[in-house]
């Protein structure tokens, strides 16, 4: 074998999509489902990270993405209230961004992960709601009742529907109920 003149840990972190202290910062264009596309393609605008809302503003931007198929965004939205946002409301956030990356893998065809990931975050924002008491119910205005509901009617139906993706935009939850 003839010796290469570079190696992976050559690269540069520009070449890498890193930041200079070498934090992933993935530059690729990406589709609503957050699916990587090649360099140079047109892509969807990208979330902000880090953005800090209130948690009104959290629940109207996400179910924006989510109305226009843009659940791995929508999940965005959420992974910045979860980690902003205060210790006793983590739990809904994170519960509420798994829900999001859930409904992205059923819409990719991933239908096992999608129904798990559905499941396991209608179980955190049950489970966080229990521990809320009355203010559970009704979290920013969150009917969480009909999202957990909604999470888990929607991964019964994948499972038995075969692989088949679902249609992101028309399959989001209504997060604060029919009127919402």
């Amino acid at each position: 074998m003839g010796s290469m003149d570079s190696t992976s840990s050559d690269r540069t972190a520009a070449a890498r999509d890193r930041d200079s202290d070498g934090r992933a910062r993935n530059a690729r264009p990406r589709d609503g489902l957050g699916r990587p596309l090649p360099y140079g393609a047109q892509g969807v605008p990208r979330q902000p990270e880090g953005v800090v809302r209130r948690p009104e503003e959290s629940v109207a931007e996400a179910q924006r993405l989510l109305d226009e198929g843009k659940p791995f965004h929508a999940h965005e939205v959420f992974e910045d209230a979860w980690k902003s946002g205060p210790q006793e409301e983590r739990e809904l956030w994170r519960g509420l961004a798994q829900l999001a990356v859930g409904l992205t893998h059923t819409a990719r065809g991933n239908v096992a992960g999608g129904a798990r990931l559905l499941r396991r975050g209608a179980a955190a924002a049950e489970a966080w709601a229990a521990g809320a008491g009355a203010a559970g119910a009704h979290p920013h205005g969150i009917d969480l009742r009909g999202v957990v509901a909604w999470a888990r009617e929607l991964a019964a139906e994948v499972e038995r529907g075969g692989g088949v993706p679902v249609d992101a935009g028309a399959r989001a939850p209504r997060l604060r109920g029919a009127a919402g």
